[in-house]
């Protein structure tokens, strides 16, 4: 019996019922959010980083009720009784999400109305309505409308000849009631803001200021064009959100390839699962669009401010530097210089001893990319196996991968076509691939292949040696400078022969489940995770575990944390978004502490230390694994166990500069509340780290 079933079977004399176990998955992502607000309300922080921080808020929140409340949707529709650890049922956490979805969008209309475009206004950027130009700026987007989005736009209206047209998902739309003066008759009618077009038209620019205005304000104008002879009524822009779920029967699919293209095209036209109205719409076109797109009254959101302020990032684009943060520039480490002019040998580098790379601090192209690269160039390298979970649409990798190919190396690549939100892409590239005689294959049936792993396979001297790269992060350059992850180069035999295994396993039909060095899930990795935890919690109060990942909510996992710390064990979890373990909480989980770190740079390494953290002692493990279900139980993963002890020590320091980071860190408490540190001129992790890395150089 888990300790948590074990608690709640005899929750009357233990005082611990699920509810008090567990916080709840959703409320908690919504939780990191909030901390997103947090920054972005910070008078502190550079005034477009905070605009920043509300675009990220925007598409996070959008991808939040895309996957996860599309899921639950799918869970009340079906019938299906399935509670969350905490208890809850899904109709029971549909309220609860509104309910605090609702106070955070309040949150983020009152910065963005009162804070954020007054302050913009002041430095110079102002974000006006289209009544507050003056006739000069008016007759210029006249003709930036005659010429640019009338042609563009498609008025579509609704009645007995014309039904209902279908709503994209989040595309931004315009509600328009139009009057036919010769009968009376009103009719309604929908105008898409066309996506192609920049969602802030800049009207006019000087040294002193640049003024825009949102292209729907433009169009709300401008729309007796759109239907001369008629009446124009009220108007209001609205926006959808769809269940963006792939439905597939792996077990059934032939190819997988075509399915998810076929699933792809269906999920452009997934269930409606959100309404976004303009705060002012009537209540007669709010109920008409929730009927036409079958929802209910509690499925709508009334927001204050502009719909989308995922469009902020064009503003952030600005060339003001001077409401920016410095650019960061990524170091080459001094093991990857070249000297004189003359090439790096990157293999004898490696060949050396092993090295970490701390992305974004260190460069990923310089590192990374330059592996893969020399690889493909390499006369002496006979084959090149990796795999691909994200990448960009120019990425350099998928490029040398191509290049090796056709020089005649052996490559193989699985491209995780499964990858949400990058479907489309990794199928270009699969295709690519396939085309220049990679060998592509698409991942295993019923898992995610969410490892970040390569293999280079290299003739030396008449015998064979293999070198790896194992990371954290995504082979993306893309994400690379701003996402923080951590990888291992290394010549090891033995890594180097299990990633040949795995590869195998990959790709072809092993049913191999052990390996000499690395852990891999879902075979392997739970299991030696609570091995490591149980070998901690038998040292008492000597015993120590300090784990920074993405997330953390596996029930299992969190038990055997929670019995570490009844022994006394120290926990130090640095978690970046959700965390459902209750920390803090007397006989349950005093010695538990746990810590968010948002920043300039997203959070996303995982590093594993068990043992007091003395690199000559301690266990400590790299590798692409956050401590949840899907990763633990429905995906590939690989973690590494680190064995150098100069690389152990600089993982260790990074968990220690978490732990210490007073200024970008917040705390959670045993009743839910995340207590931010704001320290104006405290210690920063990231900003320590950008400083280390110059050093370094």
């Amino acid at each position: 019996m888990l300790l948590t079933d074990s608690l709640s079977a005899n929750k009357d004399s233990q005082g611990f019922g699920l509810e008090k176990l567990y916080f709840n998955r959703e409320l908690s992502w919504l939780d990191f959010a909030n901390r997103l607000l947090d920054l972005a309300c910070d008078s502190n922080l550079a005034l477009l980083e905070r605009t920043k921080f509300l675009a990220i808020f925007s598409q996070g929140i959008d991808e939040f009720f895309q996957v996860r409340v599309a899921g639950l949707k799918d869970q009340l529709a079906a019938g299906v009784g399935i509670k969350s650890p905490d208890g809850a049922s899904p109709r029971e956490q549909l309220g609860w999400i509104r309910e605090k979805v609702n106070v955070l969008l309040a949150r983020q209309d009152r910065i963005y109305n009162e804070e954020i475009v007054p302050e913009l206004s002041s430095n110079g950027i102002v974000i006006s309505s289209f009544d507050g130009l003056d006739s000069v700026q008016k007759s210029l987007l006249l003709k930036t409308f005659e010429e640019t989005i009338f042609p563009v736009l498609t008025p579509l209206a609704v009645d007995p000849g014309h039904p209902f047209p279908y709503i994209s998902a989040l595309s931004l739309n315009l509600a328009v009631s139009v009057k036919d003066t010769s009968t009376g008759s009103v009719r309604f009618s929908r105008v898409k803001v066309p996506p192609i077009l920049d969602r802030y038209l800049r009207v006019t620019e000087s040294k002193a200021q640049v003024i825009f205005v949102p292209i729907e304000e433009v169009i709300a104008h401008h729309l007796s064009s759109l239907f001369p002879g008629m009446e124009i009524g009220e108007h209001y822009c609205f926006r959808v959100t769809r269940n963006v779920d792939l439905s597939l029967d792996e077990d059934e699919a032939e190819d997988l390839l075509a399915a998810v293209e076929v699933e792809l095209q269906r999920r452009r036209r997934g269930r409606a699962v959100r309404l976004e109205i303009e705060a002012r719409m009537e209540s007669k076109i709010a109920d008409l669009l929730v009927r036409e797109l079958e929802l209910d009254g509690g499925d709508i959101y009334r927001v204050a401010s502009a719909l989308d302020l995922s469009g902020l990032w064009e503003i952030f684009k600005l060339e003001r530097e001077d409401l920016k943060v410095s650019k960061w520039v990524p170091v080459t480490p001094r093991a990857f210089e070249s000297h004189e002019g003359d090439e790096l040998d990157i293999f004898r580098v490696i060949s050396r001893r092993d090295h970490l790379v701390h992305h974004p601090y260190e460069s990923f192209p310089g590192t990374v990319e330059e592996f893969i690269d020399f690889a493909s160039r390499d006369p002496q390298v006979l084959a090149i196996k990796q795999t691909l979970y994200r990448t960009s649409r120019d990425s350099p990798i998928v490029k040398s991968l191509i290049k090796a190919a056709e020089s005649g190396k052996q490559v193989a690549v699985l491209v995780e076509l499964k990858a949400r939100f990058d479907e489309e892409r990794n199928i270009e590239w699969a295709r690519a691939l396939e085309k220049a005689g990679v060998h592509v294959v698409y991942g295993l049936v019923g898992l995610k292949t969410h490892a970040k792993t390569a293999l280079v396979i290299r003739a030396e001297e008449g015998a064979i040696r293999r070198y790896c790269h194992i990371g954290s992060g995504n082979y993306n350059p893309s994400t690379a400078q701003m996402y923080e992850d951590v990888g291992l180069l290394s010549s090891s035999d033995e890594l180097g022969s299990d990633l040949g295994e795995l590869f195998n396993f990959l790709t072809g039909y092993s049913k191999r489940d052990w390996y000499k060095k690395i852990i891999v899930a879902p075979n392997m990795l739970k299991n030696k995770l609570i091995e490591l935890i149980r070998q901690q919690s038998a040292l008492g109060d000597q015993g120590y575990i300090a784990i920074k990942v993405n997330g953390l909510s596996h029930p299992e996992v969190i038990d055997e944390l929670y019995l570490a710390s009844r022994n006394k064990v120290q926990v130090n979890l640095i978690v970046r978004g959700i965390c459902t373990l209750r920390p803090g909480v007397a006989d349950l989980s005093e010695t538990i502490h746990v810590r968010s770190i948002v920043g300039r740079f997203l959070e996303h390494s995982r590093i594993f230390c068990f043992g007091q953290p003395d690199p000559q002692k301690a266990q400590v493990y790299i590798g692409s694994a956050d401590l949840m279900e899907r990763n633990l139980e429905h995906r590939v993963e690989v973690v590494t166990p680190i064995e150098d002890i100069s690389i152990k020590e600089r993982l260790l320091d990074i968990l220690q500069r978490a732990l210490r980071d007073d200024m970008f860190s917040w705390e959670l408490s045993s009743s839910g509340q995340w207590n931010r540190n704001n320290v104006t001129k405290g210690f920063s992790s990231q900003g320590s780290l950008m400083e280390t890395a110059r050093e370094n150089c």
